[in-house]
């Protein structure tokens, strides 16, 4: 009951006009920043570990930029309910999607990686609109199961399979002679049992996931990043695709997880407003 409540309020307020919800989402920083003061405290403490070298000023530009974007963030994602094809195909401009063609064609699946930078959520849909092959988005469950179960819908509007990270193989080996993309979010926080590997990202020592590295030695399959950038026109995005790793044989233990997450910091140091600083990405401490 709760479900369907919250997905029809959701879909709801997503039939309104994109330049309708600007308008909500420019009241919705008011309120984040300014009145409520939505995990300041988190995100300007990530920041400042994340870039030691900037001024104060320059820390509350990025904040205050990012507190900008965030609640353009919300409501594009709201949107998602509802979006035709036709917008989602003009709001994201795919730049080189031969990238990830030119695998498939050679008999690959490929291991797609992406990070909570721009609009992560509208890149499911453009990829989905794009792929003519299966395509599964791995995914860490929520712990409200009712946003888990409407946010999942949402994302395969447009034919995605949502997978549980603790069910990946058993979806590979499904699709074991058909090629297909399985793409990972893979700057989320794993817990303890996920993950005992630290590396440095953003100048702090930061557990990270090495389940992408793993799951494309185990296939065989080339990594891909899918980059989102942000336009200058609100709303709209590009994705260009970069091939990081063609044979993950040929590099060594761990290396796989060092080069996606160098990647990563690259493109959040060139833009650093449009991640998600808001998240508690370095909870996680080396166990003593």
């Amino acid at each position: 009951m709760k479900e369907k409540l919250v997905s029809g309020l959701l879909y709801l307020i997503s039939l309104l006009p994109f330049w309708l919800l600007y308008l909500i989402s420019d009241v919705l920083f008011v309120l984040i920043f300014h009145v409520i003061g939505y995990r300041k405290r988190v995100v300007f403490e990530n920041l400042r570990n994340a870039f030691p070298e900037k001024s104060d000023a320059d820390i509350k530009q990025i904040a205050l930029e990012f507190y900008r974007y965030f609640p353009d963030l919300l409501v594009e994602i709201v949107k998602l309910a509802s979006i035709s094809e036709k917008a989602v195909r003009e709001r994201i401009e795919l730049l080189n999607p031969e990238e990830v063609y030119r695998h498939i064609r050679a008999g690959k699946s490929v291991i797609g990686v992406t990070a909570h930078y721009g609009n992560w959520e509208m890149g499911i849909h453009s990829l989905s609109l794009m792929m003519d092959t299966p395509e599964l988005i791995i995914y860490k469950p929520l712990n409200n199961k009712v946003f888990n179960e409407v946010y999942n819908r949402i994302r395969t509007r447009f034919g995605a399979t949502m997978v549980p990270m603790k069910q990946i193989l058993r979806h590979m080996i499904k699709l074991k002679n058909v090629p297909h993309i399985s793409m990972f979010v893979a700057d989320q926080t794993p817990v303890y049992q996920e993950s005992d590997y630290f590396m440095e990202f953003l100048n702090q020592e930061t557990l990270v996931y090495t389940g992408t590295e793993r799951i494309a030695r185990m296939t065989k399959s080339p990594v891909v990043f899918c980059e989102i950038r942000r336009k200058k026109k609100r709303g709209y995005y590009y994705c260009k695709f970069t091939t990081l790793v063609e044979d993950p044989d040929e590099y060594p233990e761990h290396e796989i997880t060092h080069i996606h997450n160098r990647f990563t910091e690259q493109i959040i140091r060139e833009e650093p407003a449009y991640w998600l600083w808001s998240h508690r990405r370095w909870k996680r401490k080396r166990r003593s």
